[in-house]
């Protein structure tokens, strides 16, 4: 494997010692090719009963086919099943959209269709865990909750719930470690996926301690990697970097429609109410700024 000191590519945006975890390359070589560490970032993460952690894991094909030729692939970072038959889907995501959102659902959905197969014996169904990290802080931008848990419940009566489902979405940007302090290997994951980056050369001793997180460390050194791997990294935060200017100014669009619409809502709500109260459908255009001929409609 070629050491940094011998590359070219990549000194210019990779200044650490290391390289920044969620990034599609170095996501793929912790968590898609270590089991111990995949285990232990599951088994922290996901809401599994206590009695029933996570103690061995197979990887699966990260591609998931849809029962019709006509339908369009999906690609995610890891999937795996442990030895209890359960599924798992693990996806870094570096901004959240409507259509990462339906994609979550089609994922899972297709991890529990592709157990049954064409014996449709459905007895052999084991439930699956989609756990979603989010670099982006959009998925609930009106609460400061990291940490989100959908099951399918009943409406009516919410602590019934069907178990073959669960969502786990992490906005990581709202993570602060002392919301989860009990869970001590969760705030270290997190950490070190939030923490470790580009600029990193000194790694916080908490972190070092932990026999899991230094291998996962070791692998994401700049001087682990060879000169394409580099390469490709650099051009993923390119075309991130891209992605998140086109998304901002959509969203900006998003607003300023949005905001368009509310005043023109509230101008004709009181261009109806003046209308109730007899003013003359010129002094409303006026105070309004609506036209007589929209007055005249309402």
């Amino acid at each position: 494997m070629q050491k940094q000191s011998e590359t070219k590519k990549g000194d210019a945006k990779v200044k650490g010692k290391y390289l920044n975890p969620k990034a599609d390359l170095t996501f793929k070589l912790v968590f898609g090719e270590h089991k111990d560490l995949t285990m232990s970032f599951l088994n922290a993460l996901l809401p599994l009963a206590e009695d029933a952690p996570i103690t061995s894991i197979e990887y699966e094909t990260p591609e998931m086919v849809p029962e019709k030729s006509s339908g369009k692939n999906s690609v995610v970072d890891v999937r795996c099943t442990d030895a209890r038959g359960r599924h798992f889907i693990v996806e870094m995501q570096m901004s959240w959209s409507e259509e990462f959102k339906k994609r979550i659902i089609m994922n899972a959905s297709q991890a529990v269709i592709k157990q049954v197969g064409t014996a449709e014996v459905f007895t052999k169904i084991q439930p699956v865990y989609s756990l979603n990290l989010l670099n982006d802080k959009r998925f609930q931008p009106d609460t400061d909750d990291f940490y989100h848990d959908y099951a399918i419940l009943n409406v009516d009566h919410p602590e019934r719930s069907l178990d073959y489902l669960r969502f786990v979405l992490v906005e990581l940007p709202k993570f602060k470690p002392r919301n989860i302090l009990e869970k001590k290997m969760a705030v270290l994951w997190l950490r070190f996926l939030t923490e470790i980056n580009e600029n990193t050369d000194k790694v916080p001793a908490e972190l070092l301690e932990n026999e899991q997180i230094r291998k996962a460390l070791s692998i994401v050194e700049k001087s682990a990697m060879t000169e394409g791997q580099l390469y490709y990294y650099e051009r993923f935060w390119d075309q991130v970097n891209r992605e998140l200017v086109l998304a901002e100014a959509n969203y900006a669009d998003g607003l300023a429609e949005g905001e368009a619409k509310g005043i023109r809502k509230e101008k004709l709500e009181n261009a109806r109410k003046m209308k109730q109260l007899g003013i003359d459908a010129g002094t409303i255009s006026q105070v309004t700024g609506l036209t007589t001929e929209e007055v005249d409609a309402l």
